[in-house]
Parts: structure tokens; sequence; C-alpha cells
């Protein structure tokens, strides 16, 4: 892959980040920002694959509190989302110090399986770091077994994804 050169003034300060309101946007994508770490990047200062895997968990999991859905309390009810499919296409590395969008939205339900899609991409929407698919199943934590219908609490907020 080419190598860019970024110069820290490129990129906008930590705390505008970290301060950054998470927010559904257009086309039902939520957004959620990060910045590439060091303890995210490989001996080079590339950001390592499994980082990028960590940034889609964070973003489904403060999109889902975006509509009322609280992870913990899903759990603590005996419900798991766990993934059971997953499709990566890596399109460029970010690099140490790289602030990135990762874009996610709920593509549909079908039964207790729920399909999201992401996009990890520059804050200015140019460059196109990571596409991908993630399938969640409902399982019930206690038995282990994956459920006849979603929570009827998550279904009604799910639904608030797809309009």
């Amino acid at each position: 892959m080419p190598e860019q050169s970024y110069t820290s003034a490129q990129l906008p300060p930590s705390a505008e980040i970290q301060n950054y309101s998470l927010t559904a946007t257009t086309e039902n994508w939520f957004e959620y920002l990060v910045r590439a770490q060091p303890h995210h990047t490989d001996y080079s200062g590339v950001v390592w694959h499994g980082a990028y895997l960590a940034w889609m968990e964070e973003a489904r999991v403060e999109c889902l509190r975006s509509i009322g859905i609280d992870y913990a309390e899903l759990v603590a009810l005996g419900c798991e989302l766990p993934v059971v499919e997953l499709s990566i296409r890596y399109h460029r590395s970010l690099r140490m110090g790289m602030a990135a969008a990762v874009r996610t939205r709920m593509a549909d339900m079908e039964g207790v399986r729920i399909n999201w899609d992401y996009q990890i991409q520059s804050l200015d929407g140019e460059e196109l770091y990571l596409t991908a698919r993630i399938t969640l199943v409902a399982v019930d934590r206690e038995k282990g077994k994956i459920l006849r219908q979603l929570p009827s609490a998550v279904k009604d907020a799910l639904v608030k994804l797809s309009v």
C-alpha cells in the first residue's frame, strides 16, 4: 500500500475526537471517531488488522446505545448478540496518530440474525480504509442457544435504525 506523509497539523486534536458527539448520520449511518494509538499498531506504525475489529465493535455498541439499547443491560437480561459471520475488505492502511471515522449501520434483520455494514474512512471522507459486514445472532446467555426471536424491546429499538 502506498505510504503517505501525515503531519499532526492535518489531524484534529485528540480532545476534539474524545468529545465528539456520537450521533446518527445521513443514510442511517452512525459515526464513531477513533485515533490510531501506539497499541493499535505493529512495529512499523501500521494499524494491526485486529484493531479495526475492536473499533467496529465499539461503534456498534455506541450505535445501539444511541437508540436506547445498553449492551450491558441486554446481557443482564440474558441476551447476547455474538458475531457469527464476518467479512472484511482492507482498502488502505491507517498509521499511528491518524484519526478516522468508523461508520456503521444495521443493514437488515432476518429473524434473529442482524446484519451490520461498516466503513472506516478519513475524517473528510476522501480515503476509504475498510469496508465490512458483520452478522450477529441473538443467543440466550444462560442456555447458550440461539433465541427463536429477538426480545421485543430490542426488535422495536432496531426498527428505528432501519427507517
